[in-house]
């Protein structure tokens, strides 16, 4: 009692301190990560192949002739203001490759004459998705949360590594799928990583310099400045090369969260939007079930379009506004103590 009358107004100054420090730091990183982004896109898209349109996509034309690739662009200003401003050590480093991987092999498919095939896509996600939970489990081990369940357990290291990889694929390739609409692969993520930022910034008042810390605020500056030219009508796509980097960043927020399994919830727009596609060809290829979802056109953005008239706008701000429900519902479900806990 003493000590805190003596020295707690001397602590609150200095914690005070610390946090309008922090607060600097984080709006000088926002401002870099989105002014270079803003200015790399605009003066170096012409460097990039064009789109050559989409003979199966519902207003596939359109997009013919628009700068394609353009993740090559915003996932290089990602890491550069990752390694700037973002203490790195050997787990965060190899998460950082393995995301400029995934912007590669998609990038090299975005030049490509010939779009790559299913098999040499997958080797390259398998390897991506096999690194990304190696990196995780060394590092971290193989606890895991059920916040809904309130319950917590190890995993065997071999199950936990399966698992993990088969996330990270997963959000590979979901992600990968949504990116058939102005604005709308860009706006679902942007959602997600707003949750994280409220959760981590708000409800558990958790201020560090980590990973889950510094990148969500990064790529939401990022995407704000790509989203400049992507919105409706667009003049640039970020093709594979932005979609499946994007996909990798979004598993490895829900691993080191403790809760790879919220990535169900909070992702539930793009998994269903992207992962209906990936299982009617899973279903019709393998299985011979030509009758499988025949009056569902997949992925659902087409569905939205084509059977029910929805405009590219409506589909964009319909599939956001229903993510976002979820994503706050979940945060408020699992968080419940904790926000009560701020009044």
């Amino acid at each position: 009692m003493i000590y805190k009358l003596l020295f707690g107004t001397l602590i609150d100054f200095y914690d005070e301190k610390m946090l309008q420090s922090y607060s600097v730091y984080m709006l000088f990183m926002i401002a870099f990560a989105f002014g270079s982004t803003f200015l790399s896109l605009k003066y170096f898209k012409k460097m990039l192949p064009k789109d050559q349109g989409r003979e199966f996509a519902v207003n596939g034309d359109l997009s013919q002739g628009k700068a394609r690739g353009c993740g090559l662009i915003f996932i290089t200003t990602f890491c550069l203001t990752a390694a700037l401003f973002m203490p790195l050590d050997v787990e965060y480093i190899i998460y950082l490759v393995l995301i400029y991987g995934a912007m590669i092999t998609g990038y090299l498919d975005d030049r490509s004459e010939t779009p790559w095939g299913n098999l040499k896509k997958g080797l390259c996600d398998l390897v991506i998705s096999l690194g990304v939970a190696l990196d995780y489990w060394y590092f971290n081990d193989s606890y895991v949360q059920l916040p809904l369940l309130h319950m917590s357990f190890h995993m065997p290291a071999v199950v936990f590594i399966i698992l993990a990889g088969v996330l990270v694929w997963t959000s590979i390739n979901v992600t990968n799928c949504t990116d058939g609409v102005d604005g709308l692969c860009t706006a679902l993520v942007m959602t997600v990583l707003m949750t994280f930022i409220l959760m981590r910034g708000v409800i558990t008042m958790t201020c560090g310099r980590t990973f889950i810390d510094f990148t969500p605020v990064m790529m939401l500056a990022v995407l704000a400045a790509y989203l400049w030219f992507n919105c409706s009508p667009s003049t640039m796509l970020m093709g594979d090369a932005g979609s499946r980097s994007l996909g990798v960043l979004l598993a490895v927020l829900f691993l080191m969260s403790g809760d790879p399994f919220g990535y169900i919830p909070m992702c539930i727009v793009i998994i269903l939007d992207g992962g209906l596609s990936l299982l009617k060809v899973s279903f019709i290829r393998f299985l011979h079930m030509d009758n499988f979802m025949k009056g569902i056109r997949t992925p659902l953005h087409d569905h939205a379009r084509k059977n029910m008239g929805w405009s590219d706008t409506q589909v964009v701000m319909r599939f956001t506004i229903i993510q976002l429900m979820f994503d706050i519902c979940y945060l408020a479900i699992t968080n419940y103590d904790k926000i009560l806990s701020l009044n």
